[in-house]
């Protein structure tokens, strides 16, 4: 009797070896190649938005399409930092200075995709100028194969954590039109 359990127990044993580890190191490779396929196009989305100066809802419908592509779904967050240069000037003989210094005002998502995706209406570019600063933010919001497996083996990550993310920033190169 106590023969045959240790055999059922070796059995079992070598099952998880053989079945349950490769699936978790192919499930860990999975992502890893997901959290590449969104660093890359969170990249591109926000370089091309610097260097075109508009966020057109083609552009972000492309950027939705490519990393909803990976098979989860994701949490992107936009915000523009809008210049809003002092228009005081100073009149000092022939030459004119601003004054005071330039400040930034927040544009978040959700007012982005009033206008390039309204709910009623055309859609249309959403424009920026020259110095605005733009940042890119995804996170994943569903939970892979490998965090499903690490959550039932060793109950390290949590239900509301995420491990495929990507940011990108940058300065508004030009002035769209």
């Amino acid at each position: 009797m106590p023969e045959s359990f240790m055999t059922v127990s070796l059995i079992v044993l070598v099952g998880i070896v053989m079945f349950v580890f490769p699936l978790m190191t192919m499930a860990d490779r999975a992502d890893d190649v997901s959290q590449l396929t969104v660093e890359t196009a969170t990249t591109d989305f926000a370089d091309e938005i610097r260097s075109t100066g508009k966020i057109t809802p083609e552009e972000y419908n492309s950027f939705v399409q490519t990393i909803n592509s990976t098979g989860n779904l994701y949490d992107v967050e936009i915000q523009v930092m809008v210049l809003d240069e002092n228009p005081g000037k100073k009149t000092v003989q022939v030459e004119r200075e601003k004054i005071g210094e330039n400040v930034y005002y927040s544009v978040y998502t959700s007012q982005i995709l009033d206008v390039i995706a309204p709910e009623t209406g055309t859609p249309k570019p959403y424009k920026l100028k020259e110095g605005d600063r733009i940042s890119v933010k995804v996170k994943n919001t569903s939970q892979t194969l490998a965090q499903q497996l690490k959550n039932f083996f060793y109950t390290v990550i949590g239900n509301d954590t995420y491990t495929i993310a990507a940011q990108s920033a940058g300065i508004v190169s030009t002035t769209g039109n």
